[in-house]
């Protein structure tokens, strides 16, 4: 799949998420800005040999292999004023900033973990009768189980939070987001963790 196609499917999927429709500015160039945002998310997931798509091309995910010391402020300085300038707007970056303070928290604070930075399905591919998101799934456990690190994902949409869960994620905490809706946190822990 080429880049600019990848990125449009990013875009539309973002248009659907909570989290995005309320991140990116609502102005004449709200098209634009989602397609900032999604070429920013495509370009990272690819730099950092993260993006997962499904057999069909119809589901993207991206999976980050991190840890608490890979947050570096200075070094990605650039990227997030380039985000605050083309995407949300200084008012909404500054909201943005003490949500995600709480959201990270939630996350191991020492040692590496799996991170899902975001789980997208094209419609028409939706569904328990669909192999996409079961694909995904399975290639997420794949990782979590090959390094043996905990998988970690947060939604704001119940539907997707019940979805992570009959998966075989644990929601371990809810939290009620300024937004006023709930947030659902949720991992995976790898079989070798389980015993």
């Amino acid at each position: 799949m080429e880049r600019e196609e990848l990125i449009q499917n990013f875009a539309a999927l973002l248009k659907e998420i909570p989290s995005s429709m309320e991140l990116v500015k609502d102005d004449s160039k709200r098209d634009q800005r989602f397609l900032y945002l999604a070429t920013h998310m495509v370009d990272k997931a690819l730099k950092k040999d993260a993006l997962i798509i499904s057999e069909n091309q119809k589901g993207f995910a991206i999976l980050f292999k991190t840890s608490k010391n890979d947050d570096n402020f200075w070094q990605e300085l650039p990227e997030q004023l380039g985000l605050v300038w083309n995407v949300t707007g200084i008012t909404k970056a500054l909201k943005i900033l003490k949500t995600q303070k709480y959201i990270k928290s939630q996350r191991p604070q020492e040692g590496e973990y799996l991170y899902c930075w975001f789980w997208g399905i094209l419609e028409g591919s939706r569904g328990a009768d669909k192999q996409v998101g079961k694909e995904m799934k399975d290639e997420f456990y794949r990782q979590a189980n090959l390094y043996n690190i905990p998988l970690y994902a947060e939604t704001r949409m119940r539907q997707n939070s019940l979805v992570y869960q009959r998966f075989g994620f644990e929601l371990f905490n809810t939290w009620e987001h300024p937004s006023g809706d709930t947030m659902y946190f949720l991992r995976y822990l790898p079989n070798s963790s389980k015993k």
